[in-house]
């Protein structure tokens, strides 16, 4: 069947010099690869820590720093990390008195993520940070017990049309990708032949999936 291993999440990194017309960039690249990797909801609170991040290297290592993006699963997790060549410039929380402006972008980091930190190199340092995922594990799918369902539903189906899957007993994502999409023409046809109209029962389904989005 094509189960925990239905994503292939391939760590990725982005070298850039870390100017302020680079974050519109580094964005839109982040919000692609979450799309393909399955994890749309977590776009927004990604792209504030790559713009907070990328914005204290500009301001206390200095703009046209070397710097590198780099996004990856740390088991369930989303892992977000910017490398600079500063060891000096730590980020840190401003205190619940403090006014100024300097810090703030941290505290926005620390109020969408599960965890961040700072890792030390000789010549060095990388800021971290984990955004939580609904993931059972790190190639797993979202989308709660409807996604489950039509996992095994499927599973069942893909494998009637294709008896024999990989190696590993999984079928490819290509050949669920297209189990699916006989199964729901197959359904189309069952409903035509009951009297259902299967125009109106696309609308209906269309609804329910939206609706459950919002």
């Amino acid at each position: 069947m094509y189960g925990e291993d239905c994503v292939r999440r391939k760590p990725w990194d982005l070298p850039f010099a870390a100017e302020p017309r680079e974050i519109a960039g580094l964005r839109r690249v982040l919000r692609l690869h979450l799309t393909l990797w399955g994890l749309p909801e977590l776009v927004e609170s990604a792209q504030i820590c790559v713009t907070e991040l990328t914005s204290n290297v500009i301001r206390h290592v200095g703009a046209g720093t070397p710097t590198t993006l780099a996004v990856s699963m740390s088991g369930t997790r989303l892992r977000i990390e910017v490398h600079d060549p500063d060891t000096r410039a730590l980020p840190t929380l401003p205190g619940a008195e403090c006014e100024a402006e300097s810090g703030r972008g941290m505290t926005l980091v620390d109020a969408v993520t599960d965890r961040w930190g700072v890792i030390l190199r000789a010549d060095s340092k990388v800021v971290w940070c984990e955004l939580a995922t609904d993931l059972t594990g790190p190639n797993g799918h979202t989308g709660g017990l409807r996604v489950a369902h039509a996992e095994e539903y499927l599973s069942l189906y893909g494998t009637a049309r294709h008896p024999r899957p990989s190696v590993s007993g999984r079928l490819s994502a290509a050949v669920t990708e297209e189990a699916a999409i006989d199964l729901i023409a197959d359904l189309l046809h069952w409903l035509r032949a009951h009297g259902c109209d299967p125009d109106e029962a696309l609308d209906r389904a269309q609804m329910h999936f939206e609706s459950e989005l919002s």
